[in-house]
């Protein structure tokens, strides 16, 4: 293909100032001085130039050249498709000149050279100490391991694992897109002054896994990228202390080397003291906005206490602590979420919230209290488990997302337990409430303490005791009734005698999208990245194997029954559907299909199980503490066929609901 002077001046200018980043002279130098070291005692003769080009290839430095270098895509050109060249629009790709060529997120990601990207590269921790004395892992050997995943501006990436180290080699590039609406429009690239007033945070969370695949929350850090506004050259390269979470949020966990580099670089940038006083003045408008909350929910505070002396011991909770111990208002942890086609109903999104495991905030020591934990929403879903206000605050952001009137409750339930669970209101005035852990519904209705004695009266249906305040993103609303019973309660939200409202405006100012650079961003759900089909497959023959392993130890013989295997699939299909639902259905075709795979004579045994994970020994294990399980693992009898069938449905966040039936039939001897 010829090429016009002019892109072929262009063209020798590209591949010039690649190699120049490349630093290629210095990387000549080097191979040539070695070269000439190792030959030196063989002979005195010049060096060739195919003897040093085969240096060049053996040491990669070529590979290294091809590999990084790419001027264009790999669909055919017009020339090649033998249509008129367009004016000089197809040759340039994205400024290649800049440091996007050597990064290999130029290849995945499409680049808008008309908008501003930051560049953000991990380039290792240090001072993990509590992996001091870790171990170096041997090949093939499992070990606990380290992810770094980050948000920013409806943005979410992660890092590959790596072992848990004193040292991790945590390396990893991530290309963020700082444009938004309203800055650079059309054809005008964001400057340095609109990218200052561009607040939002990089929210790090560092997980660490163990060889049991439990997850662990070390850390949660909001980095402010916009120190790189200063630096000349669009890079600057600093140390991040990352520190603990919960009980441990004072102590340090680990160091990163965090690199932040602008692409493309700006053409002016700003002074250190222009952007440290806007980051003080940004930090003195959100102090402003907390304090004048505080003066007013202390004043509403003592107001409430003035309706009824009992109303101290009621659970009205305004402020909660967050993974890094700060103090935030309850209503901040509620947004509206939206999941656009990852969760199709509310009820989908409650058997969603439902498959994130339950877990209580880590304690040191004894004695019995709770920790005080209301993790971040990104926090959350990186981790995948949280306690129940985590889960409830997910899934009232959710359904207010699907257009309903949701509200987070906070009560106790049985033995005076302190919860939190969601609630609903109808446009006809029904109340449900929405229990997050295990996606169960209940409709409420309340008992009439002035009614006859005589006069029937609705039972309880709810394990929910008390209620002591109900809030969601813009509503603050406590139990002032004369009884915080549940069973008691009427959620009559507008009149004033029974519940009493926090300002809204008040609660805007410090709770609303935007309103301080205090309050987390907003993450988007992650649509799953497992295959479910791969997935059950695979689990299904790992139990398999389990299970003829186990049955080899009892001197049993293992004989598969693949048509009852498949048979099962239906039954799982419509336990799942169930669990979404709330509906029942397919049972009927599941119990003919099972009748006429029966022969005369034979009996059949089966047994569901559910999980919220996909480890096939622990599964196994599991089974194997249920007697019903035992029994079917360990049959006996006169033509024994045995079945397993395993289905993995995916939700958003790879969240997991794992269904497994194990089965078996034998003919009956009397």
């Amino acid at each position: 293909m010829s090429l016009p002077p002019e892109k072929a001046s262009e063209l020798k200018q590209i591949i010039n100032n690649h190699l120049l980043k490349m630093d290629i002279h210095g990387k000549i130098r080097e191979v040539l001085a070695e070269t000439l070291k190792d030959d030196k005692g063989q002979s005195h003769q010049s060096l060739s130039e195919a003897t040093f080009l085969r240096a060049l290839q053996s040491r990669g430095i070529i590979d290294d050249v091809m590999k990084d270098l790419r001027l264009t895509q790999d669909a055919p050109t017009d020339a090649e498709k033998g249509l008129p060249p367009k004016p000089g629009a197809n040759f340039v790709n994205k400024d290649i000149t800049a440091e996007e060529l050597k990064l290999k997120q130029l290849k995945k990601s499409n680049v808008n050279p008309l908008r501003r990207y930051l560049y953000l590269q991990v380039l290792g921790g240090k001072a993990f100490l509590e992996h001091l004395h870790e171990p170096e892992p041997l090949p093939g050997q499992v070990f606990s391991t380290f992810t770094l995943y980050l948000h920013f501006r409806n943005q979410r990436f992660r890092s590959k694992p790596v072992p848990c180290a004193c040292d991790p080699s945590l390396e990893e590039g991530f290309l963020l897109e700082i444009h938004r609406d309203g800055i650079g429009e059309g054809n005008k690239m964001a400057d340095a002054t609109e990218l200052l007033s561009v607040c939002d945070p990089v929210h790090l969370v560092l997980i660490k896994t163990n060889t049991s695949s439990e997850t662990t929350l070390v850390s949660s850090y909001f980095l402010d990228w916009r120190t790189v506004l200063s630096t000349s050259s669009g890079k600057t390269c600093f140390a991040v202390e990352l520190m603990g979470v919960g009980s441990e949020c004072k102590v340090p966990a680990g160091v990163l080397t965090v690199s932040l580099e602008l692409y493309p670089p700006l053409t002016e940038t700003l002074s250190t003291d222009i952007i440290s006083t806007q980051q003080s003045l940004e930090r003195h408008r959100t102090a402003e906005k907390e304090r004048l909350f505080l003066v007013y929910a202390k004043q509403w505070w003592r107001e409430f206490l003035e309706i009824r002396p009992s109303h101290q011991s009621k659970m009205v909770k305004i402020f909660a602590q967050d993974e890094n111990g700060i103090n935030r208002p309850v209503c901040s942890y509620v947004r509206v979420l939206r999941a656009g086609r990852l969760l199709e109903s509310p009820r989908q999104a409650a058997r969603f919230v439902s498959l994130l495991a339950h877990e209580k905030a880590p304690v040191v020591g004894g004695g019995g209290g709770k920790q005080e934990q209301w993790c971040t929403l990104m926090a959350f879903l990186c981790r995948g488990k949280g306690d129940c206000e985590d889960h409830a605050t997910l899934l009232c952001s959710l359904l207010l997302g699907f257009g309903l009137d949701a509200y987070v409750c906070v009560g106790t339930k049985a033995r005076g337990v302190a919860h939190t669970w969601v609630l609903t209101r109808g446009c006809d005035g029904s109340i449900t409430f929405w229990e997050s852990l295990t996606a169960h519904r209940y409709l409420h209705r309340a008992i009439d303490p002035d009614g006859a004695p005589l006069s029937p009266q609705p039972k309880p249906s709810s394990p929910y005791r008390t209620v002591g305040c109900v809030f969601n993103h813009q509503t603050f609303l406590a139990n002032c009734q004369p009884s915080d019973a549940v069973e008691l309660c009427v959620f009559d939200f507008q009149n004033q005698s029974r519940w009493k409202a926090m300002s809204e405006e008040a609660l805007k100012s410090v709770c609303a999208p935007g309103s301080t650079t205090s309050l987390p961003p907003l993450p988007p759900l992650c649509a799953p990245s497992l295959e479910p089909a791969a997935c059950s497959n695979q689990l299904e023959l790992e139990m398999r194997y389990l299970i003829s392993e186990h049955r080899k130890d009892l001197e049993l013989a293992t004989v598969w029954d693949d048509h009852l295997s498949y048979l099962l699939s239906s039954a799982l299909s419509a336990y799942e559907l169930e669990r979404c639902t709330g509906v029942s259905c397919g049972n009927e075709e599941f119990q003919d299909a099972l009748r006429r795979a029966l022969a005369d004579g034979h009996t059949f045994k089966g047994f569901p199980i559910h999980f919220l994970h996909h480890n096939a020994r622990r599964a196994f294990a599991t089974c194997l503490r249920s007697p019903f399980c035992q029994e079917i693992v360990s049959c006996r009898g006169d033509h024994v066929r045995l079945a397993v069938r395993v289905r993995v449905f995916v939700y958003p966040e790879n969240a997991c609901a794992v269904w497994l039936m194990l089965a078996c039939k034998y003919r009956s001897v009397l």
